[in-house]
Protein backbone atom coordinates (compact mmCIF):
# COMPACT_ATOMS: atom_id res chain seq x y z
CA UNK A 1 0.00 0.00 0.00
CA UNK A 2 1.33 3.45 -0.90
CA UNK A 3 -0.17 5.30 2.08
CA UNK A 4 2.04 3.86 4.78
CA UNK A 5 2.44 6.90 7.01
CA UNK A 6 0.25 9.80 8.13
CA UNK A 7 2.19 12.13 5.84
CA UNK A 8 0.85 10.33 2.77
CA UNK A 9 -2.76 10.81 3.80
CA UNK A 10 -2.73 14.60 3.49
CA UNK A 11 -4.42 15.90 0.31
CA UNK A 12 -1.55 18.21 -0.65
CA UNK A 13 -2.06 17.66 -4.38
CA UNK A 14 -5.77 18.49 -4.49
CA UNK A 15 -5.22 22.07 -5.71
CA UNK A 16 -2.96 21.03 -8.58
CA UNK A 17 -5.16 18.11 -9.55
CA UNK A 18 -8.20 20.37 -9.88
CA UNK A 19 -6.85 23.11 -12.16
CA UNK A 20 -3.33 22.13 -13.19
CA UNK A 21 0.17 23.04 -12.08
CA UNK A 22 1.28 26.02 -14.15
CA UNK A 23 0.37 29.70 -14.23
CA UNK A 24 -1.21 29.82 -10.79
CA UNK A 25 -0.33 32.39 -8.13
CA UNK A 26 -1.26 30.56 -4.93
CA UNK A 27 1.22 30.82 -2.03
CA UNK A 28 1.58 27.02 -1.91
CA UNK A 29 2.84 26.88 -5.51
CA UNK A 30 6.44 27.82 -4.79
CA UNK A 31 7.70 26.55 -8.16
CA UNK A 32 5.79 29.39 -9.88
CA UNK A 33 7.75 32.12 -8.13
CA UNK A 34 10.15 34.14 -10.27
CA UNK A 35 11.63 36.33 -7.53
CA UNK A 36 15.01 34.56 -7.84
CA UNK A 37 15.25 34.67 -11.64
CA UNK A 38 17.86 37.46 -11.76
CA UNK A 39 20.09 35.80 -9.17
CA UNK A 40 19.91 32.47 -11.00
CA UNK A 41 20.66 34.15 -14.33
CA UNK A 42 23.76 35.83 -12.87
CA UNK A 43 24.95 32.60 -11.26
CA UNK A 44 24.55 30.72 -14.55
CA UNK A 45 26.48 33.39 -16.45
CA UNK A 46 29.31 33.29 -13.90
CA UNK A 47 29.74 29.60 -14.62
Amino acid sequence: MVTRGPRHRRPIYAQTAAYGHFGRELPDFTWERTNRADALRKAAAAG
